[in-house]
């Protein structure tokens, strides 16, 4: 890696949002630092795919960091409570779905912020998204630039004037479809990817969930297949 390149840590889940994130900071010159959570979600399918990806992009390092967040519970994702289905996707944006992860993207970002001091990387990329999925707390513009300010308090390095890491949230106001646009025009290969929330042992999506109703609108809106395998057929 040349030393004047600059480095990004890209927080990579394995799904479409993050996939596309990765592709735009490398588009943008970063050498990436990928870091994906094994987190006790149920589905740990999307791990595979993370690392299928990471390999594919040609990542400098990848990292899967394992904490358990099913010792607290509290989502459809790290717990018993079950994956809502079949939703009305205006319903999905009025309300705080039982998929959020208490504090999940504080908890990644933490792990980013130290990374990137570790590695004097001055970027970290993450895909929150605040249209589809409005009702996440963690997604919204606000966190993002309140996470920031306490970023600049955190770190050795910044409160040495060494070093300033910046927060960026390329997909933050675009649509499902936006962000599927933009992907398929960087050459992202989707069929890599991972979205759903109860995937088959094998990886096939169940097509029901609230994370592959936006995924297939997404596609849909573009007159383009989605080419990942689905449980039954659509």
């Amino acid at each position: 890696m040349p030393k004047s390149q600059k480095k990004a840590i890209v927080l990579l889940s394995g799904g479409l949002d993050s996939t596309t994130t990765l592709a735009i900071a490398k588009s943008e010159g970063h050498s990436i630092f990928a870091l994906t959570f094994d987190y006790g979600q149920r589905h740990e399918f999307e791990i595979k795919a993370a690392r299928k990806i990471a390999a594919q992009q040609g990542v400098v390092r990848h990292v899967v960091a394992k904490i358990d967040l099913r010792e607290f519970g509290g989502s459809a994702l790290t717990s018993e409570i079950e994956v809502p289905k079949n939703r009305n996707i205006d319903k999905m944006s009025h309300e705080i779905p039982v998929t959020y992860v208490p504090a999940r993207n504080t908890i990644f970002l933490s792990f980013a912020l130290a990374w990137a001091e570790v590695e004097d990387a001055n970027d970290i990329f993450i895909g929150v998204n605040a249209l589809d999925f409005s009702g996440y707390p963690d997604c919204r513009p606000e966190y993002i630039e309140a996470y920031q300010r306490m970023a600049d308090l955190a770190t050795k390095a910044g409160v040495e004037g060494r070093q300033r890491i910046t927060i960026h949230t390329p997909l933050i106001v675009l649509s499902k479809a936006q962000i599927i646009k933009k992907g398929l025009e960087l050459g992202v290969d989707y069929s890599f990817t991972s979205t759903c929330y109860q995937p088959s042992p094998s990886g096939e999506a169940c097509g029901r969930c609230d994370a592959c109703q936006l995924r297939l609108r997404g596609f849909s809106e573009n007159n383009f297949t989605d080419p990942i395998r689905y449980i039954t057929e659509l």
